[in-house]
């Protein structure tokens, strides 16, 4: 593949579908919402969308519990939705990546559900259904959502595995039958002219065949590198052969794996030339605001995902995780800090990921527990508060109580004071968030060249070609780099960077 496919340098913009706009009223968002606002997306700068799943699903996990692979809920709308939108994106040059979730279906699925019915039915080998130990489950593996991985099938005295929710039982990928079935699920969209797929937990596909014990640290950590029975070696062929499915069709159809661990060379192995095209990196997110900590991750990244020939890619938000200027310290200074982080975002060489609202600058939302609907909420009894704080619906206008969301009641509140982060209001203000990532996305640089400077503790100082990219993390007032500013994190500036801002500088020439 050549080092100009589009997929190397783009800038991802993640729709998480139900949150983003509603059309018909019912306060849910939907795909005709989403085709409604290809306007923003484009004046927002981005090349491509990802579509969190719009499958029929009985949304016990937001559409990630799925139930037909080749269809459209109708909460979303239908499959001529679906074609309307992909064709009204590239006819202004975006493209449309969707998520693909392998690793497990919902109960709902007509496979599961023959599995259930029929302990000789040919789709029960689809799924992981072990006979139990000692009296209880084959093992001691733990849900992400909060206890066993396992549920009793009492009509057979087995348990079938789901590392998520029991309404979402894991596949058995070693099952020549999901391999196939996949294949057609890929080439269905594919044919519907998808650009690519985001893989939902990539690493988990095959589990290892003796169920070898994984102890679950405590705290649970934000990345999954001891899960030692994922991971397995099967995964490698099996991309080959994902990947060779992708190359059979024009336009560099390409794919993004979801794995969440640490480890950058497990991470590298995933994105061979042969194998995926890009790998989400988690490890910036996840990070504090430390410079020292950050630029060593940059490089970490920078150099085992060159070595294996593959671009880095760079993402601070996603569906999954507290809003940034609320992990960074709430308030302004969250805020402050947010913008700065937008700068190295797209700053830095590789793809950029930015999810919906954080253009805007939003906060984690305060969900009242009574309006929760994170199954990790209810699955912990409370003791985790879940993701719903980062999937409130967008504030479009100035006017409450949905500020242009839906004509109806969202799907979860929208907080009073949201007018003033709309795009509405934003729009009006030449120094807001909004404005900010719209230059950033029209300044970016779109090549692989990169370099650090020398710069005082506390902060990071990089080249990429004319462009420096200069962020004063915690150090006393930074004076900038001769040239040209072209764009800073906060209104202002002018010679000197205070801390939590940055600024990109365009090189004098001689």
């Amino acid at each position: 593949m050549s080092d100009r496919s589009w997929w190397r340098n783009a800038a991802f913009y993640q729709i998480y579908v139900r949150s983003f706009q509603d059309s018909d009223g019912d306060g849910i968002g939907d795909l005709q919402g989403i085709r409604s606002r290809l306007t923003y997306l484009e004046e927002l700068g981005v090349d491509a969308l990802w579509l969190t799943p719009f499958y029929p699903s009985p949304q016990v996990d937001h559409g990630y519990d799925v139930a037909d692979y080749t269809d459209v809920d109708p909460l979303f709308g239908t499959l001529a939705d679906f074609d309307e939108l992909v064709a009204d994106a590239h006819g202004r040059g975006i493209k449309v990546t969707i998520d693909i979730v392998p690793n497990h279906t919902s109960d709902q699925h007509p496979w599961f559900r023959n599995a259930i019915a029929d302990a000789s039915h040919p789709d029960r080998k689809r799924y992981m259904f072990r006979p139990g130990r000692n009296g209880g489950p084959p093992n001691g593996w733990t849900s992400a959502f909060g206890g066993p991985a396992w549920t009793l099938d009492e009509q057979t005295g087995e348990y079938y595995l789901h590392f998520f929710t029991r309404e979402q039982p894991d596949l058995d990928w070693h099952h020549e039958a999901v391999q196939d079935s996949f294949d057609e699920i890929l080439r269905f969209w594919l044919d519907r002219g998808v650009d690519g797929f985001r893989i939902d937990v990539a690493h988990a596909l095959f589990k290892a065949q003796d169920l070898r014990e994984m102890v679950e640290p405590t705290p649970r950590p934000p990345f999954g590198d001891w899960l030692s029975a994922l991971m397995q070696p099967e995964l490698h062929p099996l991309y080959r052969r994902w990947r060779r499915i992708a190359d059979e069709y024009p336009g560099d159809r390409m794919y993004v794996s979801e794995i969440t661990i640490e480890n950058q060379d497990t991470i590298a192995s995933y994105v061979a030339s042969d194998q995926l095209h890009l790998s989400f990196d988690f490890t910036l997110l996840h990070e504090q605001w430390d410079a020292g900590r950050m630029r060593a991750t940059i490089d970490r990244v920078l150099t085992t995902l060159g070595d294996a020939g593959a671009p880095a890619t760079w993402v601070f938000e996603n569906h999954d995780v507290t809003r940034l200027p609320t992990r960074y310290g709430g308030g302004e200074l969250g805020r402050r800090r947010a913008r700065a982080a937008a700068l190295l975002l797209f700053g830095l060489p590789g793809a950029a990921f930015a999810y919906q609202g954080q253009e805007l600058g939003l906060e984690e939302a305060d969900v009242p527990d009574d309006d929760r609907e994170d199954p990790i909420f209810h699955r912990t009894g409370g003791d985790r508060k879940g993701r719903d704080g980062c999937r409130v619906p967008l504030p479009w206008t100035t006017e409450p109580p949905t500020f242009g969301f839906t004509d109806g009641e969202p799907w979860l509140p929208m907080p009073e004071d949201w007018g003033r982060l709309s795009v509405e209001e934003q729009e009006r203000e030449p120094g807001s968030t909004l404005s900010l990532f719209r230059s950033a996305l029209r300044l970016r640089p779109r090549h692989d060249r990169f370099a650090w400077r020398e710069s005082p503790r506390g902060t990071m100082i990089f080249d990429r070609d004319d462009l420096t990219c200069v962020v004063n993390v915690d150090a006393s007032e930074l004076e900038l780099p001769d040239g040209e500013l072209l764009l800073a994190s906060e209104p202002g500036i002018t010679t000197t960077l205070p801390p939590n801002t940055a600024a990109w500088v365009r090189k004098g020439t001689t």
